[in-house]
This record gives C-alpha cells, structure tokens and sequence, in this order.
C-alpha cells in the first residue's frame, strides 16, 4: 500500500473517532488518564502487539466497538476498565499519529 493511500485511510480513521459519541464520564477519564498512557505496556494488553505508530488506531477502534457495544447492551461481560483503556490508547494514539503527520510534511 502506497503512503499516500495510508495517509488517506489514517485521516478516515481520526475522521471516525471525532464522530464517536461516548458517555462524558468515559471521555472525561480518559483524559484525565492519558498522561499515564504507556504505549508498548497497553498495546501489548489491548491488542498483543505493538505497531507502528499511527497503525494501531484501525484495531483500537474495533476493540472500542466492541466494548460500546456491550455497554449499550447492558451484557454481563462488558469491561470497564478495558473501555477505559482503550478510549485512553485510541486518544493517544490519534495525537501520535497526527504528531507523526505533521513531521512528516515538515521533512517532505
């Protein structure tokens, strides 16, 4: 895959998490958690792995579905503490590659 079409599909993933709707408290806790985000000890709990910088937001975004969904649902299974981190990787995660981005462009 070309950079060019990565760029594109990275802005359509930061373009869908500014769309997100998510209950106050959640987001509010989530800020107030990231400074405390530490991107290879949480990666490797959310998603097993740690990518590229900028390339773990597609899997974030999905691991976060899942979770709204069960909070919606009111199902037995649904992880606080997990939606929690993930809203918190998700944000981190958009800053970095939106820092990454524009590093990129000054270079260019």
């Amino acid at each position: 895959m070309s950079d060019s079409t990565e760029d594109l599909r990275m802005r359509d993933f930061q373009e869908d998490l500014t769309r997100l709707r998510r209950p106050r408290l959640l987001v509010s806790a989530a800020r107030f958690g990231l400074p405390d985000y530490r991107r290879e000890r949480m990666l490797k709990r959310l998603i097993g792995t740690v990518p590229a910088p900028g390339r773990a937001l597609p899997r974030l975004i999905e691991e976060e579905a899942i979770q709204e969904d069960a909070r919606r649902a009111d199902a037995a299974d649904y992880d606080l503490r997990r939606h929690l981190e993930l809203v918190i990787a998700m944000m981190a995660e958009a800053r970095l590659a939106a820092a990454s981005e524009m590093a990129s462009e000054t270079t260019a």
